[in-house]
């Protein structure tokens, strides 16, 4: 059997790192950057602490703050449009996972223009060149599209949101600063933070899962589940934690892949515009109680990471039910809804989503075998 790692080539941490851009920038001779982004991030001024870099060092940008929440296939190819008028060399990713997947999706259509139909890049495909260098700066502490090699773009006109795997795309640098989290309010963080636990749980007991993921996955859990509750009550030191946790939950579940959790969410944004970590958050227990009995022993680690006491005493049944109770435990703490009904799923698309979820790339990863009739009953009991 071979496995195989595929990691930024720099990435850097810790509240102020942002300060490394330029020295990143000047070393890769660099001329201009297109600066991928949202409205929301240029009116708060988060954006700016980068160009104001930028500016200060004297380097050329040009702004696409154009990107929506789940990307769109029109938001890429106006920015593809965008990068090419702009004369720009590289990219600057500054945001959460819809900024960086767009960022993505651009550079690497620039370099292969064959894909140009943007719905040509769907599944696991081995592109021919490299992405357009892209400089990843996450602002939520969740996705770790900075260090995956996935992205996530919706079809509107079909309804539909389609996972690119692709070594080609993920960014060279990756700059991990916390303090370009600070802007989050507390709802979005507890989202993403809950995301960040679904990569690293996912991960955890996905059919692709080795010794080298398992390592980072555990290491992952147990930094989220101490961190999350303090980064959401606005605490610096929960922030900084979370920021990591949340890569290293991507560095393992990038190359290994995820589950049913992330197949039934996908839907849920294409269909209603669901943020991606609150759909992750609302289904995790719920599908963790469904995969249990094709886990092995593993949710005793998990339960464990979690920091529930006495796992080894335990069980096999009531470490995965003690798993399953941390993880509601701290969706409640953190505000998540409890249902789909809460989070504006209508009860009659339930047949729609499972079609879709069914069809889904991440599904294939899940521990357990599924099927259409069963994921429909899945999204009926969470509603």
């Amino acid at each position: 059997m071979t496995y195989r790692m595929i990691l930024n080539e720099t990435s850097y941490f810790g509240a102020g790192s942002i300060k490394h851009l330029i020295d990143e920038v000047k070393k890769r001779h660099f001329k201009k950057a297109l600066v991928v982004t949202d409205k929301d991030l240029i009116k708060f001024k988060v954006a700016t602490k980068v160009t104001d870099l930028l500016d200060k060092a004297g380097f050329q940008y040009e702004i696409y703050d154009e990107v929506i929440p789940n990307p769109s296939i029109a938001v890429v190819k106006k920015g593809v449009e965008v990068f090419k008028k702009s004369g720009a060399d590289y990219l600057i990713a500054i945001g959460g996972g819809s900024p960086q997947d767009t960022a993505k999706a651009i550079g690497i259509i620039i370099n292969n223009p064959e894909h140009a139909d943007v719905r040509s890049l769907e599944g696991a495909i081995q592109t021919k060149h490299p992405s357009v260098p892209i400089i990843a700066i996450p602002t939520t502490a969740g996705t770790a599209a900075e260090v995956t090699i996935n992205y996530v773009i919706t079809d509107e006109e079909k309804k539909r949101k389609f996972v690119c795997v692709d070594p080609h795309d993920i960014p060279i640098v990756a700059i991990i600063d916390s303090e370009m989290m600070a802007s989050m309010p507390p709802k979005l963080k507890a989202a993403t933070g809950v995301d960040a636990l679904t990569h690293a749980i996912e991960g955890y007991i996905t059919k692709g899962a080795w010794e080298l993921s398992d390592m980072m996955h555990l290491k992952a859990i147990e930094v989220i589940s101490r961190a999350l509750r303090s980064s959401v009550k606005g605490e610096a030191k929960g922030a900084e934690d979370m920021a990591l946790g949340q890569y290293i939950a991507g560095m393992g579940f990038s190359n290994v892949g995820l589950g049913l959790v992330h197949g039934m969410a996908h839907p849920l944004g294409a269909f209603y515009g669901t943020p991606h970590g609150v759909a992750n958050a609302v289904l995790l227990p719920h599908i963790m109680a469904y995969n249990a009995e094709f886990t092995g022993d593993r949710f005793r680690d998990i339960a464990k990471a979690m920091g529930v006491k006495n796992t080894e005493k335990m069980s096999i049944e009531e470490a995965r039910t003690a798993a399953v109770e941390a993880v509601k435990a701290l969706n409640k703490d953190v505000g998540i809804p409890p249902t789909l009904r809460e989070i504006g799923v209508v009860e009659s698309d339930i047949p729609e989503l499972a079609k879709a979820a069914l069809a889904d790339v991440c599904t294939g990863g899940n521990p357990r075998d599924t099927n259409l009739k069963e994921i429909e009953a899945l999204y009926r009991s969470i509603y």
